[in-house]
């Protein structure tokens, strides 16, 4: 469910027009509903209850890889939400709107020594560690600080996500994990390691994985792996069974999270350990929209583009992954009331389109082939199921600045990210001082 719908042709988010939000702050805009993030967390936990056994409830620790806007990590911090990072920057992030260090896990294959130092130093739950190099250096610094360090190991259970190549991490052949053999090894030599508290086990297969058959067959290679893991010792207290719970983009495919708890939840409690999640799309992706205004229409061909101020630098999805986002404009002509159509039920005048933007890019597109209503110079077009992994990987290429954001709750918005300025794209530069020549 999310908070995206039109009344008499005018896009809403909550109670406030998409519309006036762009005149107001101009294009491009992301806007954000906090009554969509809510519920979306609100129903994760709620399907994962007992997770852990009856006596323990699952930790959900919001990936902020996902969107890592302050606003969006205060709201998830207040509805008691923990965090998931993979940078010290993240988990500066997290730490800034006052998280609780011991509700953070530090993922991700490449942590450096700056990173773990002020992750140890600020205490967090845990560190997701990914090959014997990293443990070793998590020991060797933790032990120049005084600290001990609690470590979960990232396993690879060679599960196929049946998802995208790109944000597929659960097989063999990725850098993610170690693999089942190698991993009780590794847990032997944790053991040995006066500075490592070997506490839990972790398992990610990847992002955007919208059936049920591979979180079953992970879960059940984990229920045969840590018996395995007590027999040389181990004292397993921690399962973080990572996220990667999909979304709907265009066909409604993705199981809901009921869904995905119903077919694990059994496993999981026969595991008696304490559960730790890590969703971040699942939570915001249709949480968020990206607003552009259309700049020209041009035919070329038998082609015709709809060119936006918007382009791959400020939702690079389409252009790396060949991702669907649905696309409509912000105003209708029919007075449209109700759900967001799309092309297959719309039944009003259309043309196949290519929407693009205007970065010097080929690949520079949102949609291909698409087929909308007719759209002019200065019409307002909606990119929707752009909440996760929009702004988060925006860049400045072509040098066009950021664009800003908005967070709407009910009748109010306000902007939590101001537009970039051109002053701002030389903030950190300079003209060197000697002769180049």
């Amino acid at each position: 469910m999310d908070y995206f719908s039109y009344s008499r042709g005018d896009l809403k988010v909550e109670d406030v027009s998409v519309a006036e939000l762009a005149e107001k702050h101009g294009t491009p805009l992301y806007i954000y509903s906090a009554r969509t993030i809510l519920e979306h967390f609100r129903k994760l936990r709620d399907a994962f209850a007992g997770a852990g056994g009856l006596d323990q409830e699952p930790v959900i620790c919001y990936s902020v890889k996902a969107n890592s806007n302050l606003s969006i990590l205060k709201l998830m911090k207040d509805e008691g939400s923990g965090f998931d990072v993979v940078s010290g920057g993240e988990l500066y992030r997290a730490l800034k709107v006052g998280a609780d260090p011991k509700k953070c896990v530090f993922a991700g294959v490449g942590k450096n020594d700056e990173e773990i130092t002020y992750a140890l130093e600020k205490g967090i739950l845990l560190f997701n560690v990914e090959s014997e190099e990293e443990l070793a250096n998590i020991d060797r610094i933790a032990g120049r600080l005084g600290k001990k360090a609690s470590i979960a190991l990232r396993v690879n259970p060679d599960v196929d996500p049946q998802t995208h190549t790109y944000i597929s991490t659960g097989k063999k052949e990725t850098k993610f994990g170690v693999d089942l053999s190698r991993a009780k090894r590794i847990i032997e030599w944790a053991q040995t390691l006066k500075n490592i508290a070997l506490n839990g086990i972790h398992v990610h297969i990847g992002s955007q994985i919208t059936k049920v058959e591979p979180y079953v067959e992970t879960m059940q290679r984990m229920a045969a792996f840590l018996p395995e893991c007590e027999k040389i010792g181990a004292k397993i207290e921690m399962l973080d069974i990572g996220g990667g719970f999909g979304i709907w983009y265009k066909d409604k495919l993705a199981k809901p999270a009921k869904d995905i708890a119903a077919s694990i939840l059994p496993t999981l409690q026969r595991m008696k350990t304490r559960i730790l999640l890590e969703p971040g799309r699942f939570i915001v992706g249709n949480a968020g929209i990206l607003v552009t205004r259309v700049l020209y229409v041009k035919e070329s061909g038998d082609k015709k583009f709809v060119i936006c101020d918007a382009g791959m630098n400020d939702l690079i999805r389409p252009t790396l992954y060949s991702a669907y986002h649905r696309i409509w404009p912000v105003k209708t002509d029919s007075g449209h009331t109700g759900e967001v159509p799309d092309e297959e039920s719309w039944g009003g005048p259309s043309a196949v389109t290519d929407i693009v933007g205007p970065i010097c890019e080929s690949g520079d597109f949102f949609a291909k082939e698409r087929k909308m209503p007719p759209l002019k110079r200065g019409d307002l077009v909606c990119v929707f199921s752009a909440g996760a992994y929009g702004y988060a990987m925006s860049s400045n290429y072509n040098s066009h600045p950021r664009p800003c954001e908005v967070m709407v709750a009910g009748k109010k918005a306000e902007v939590v990210t101001a537009r970039e300025s051109m002053e701002d794209l030389l903030r950190n530069e300079k003209i060197v001082s000697f002769s180049l020549t």
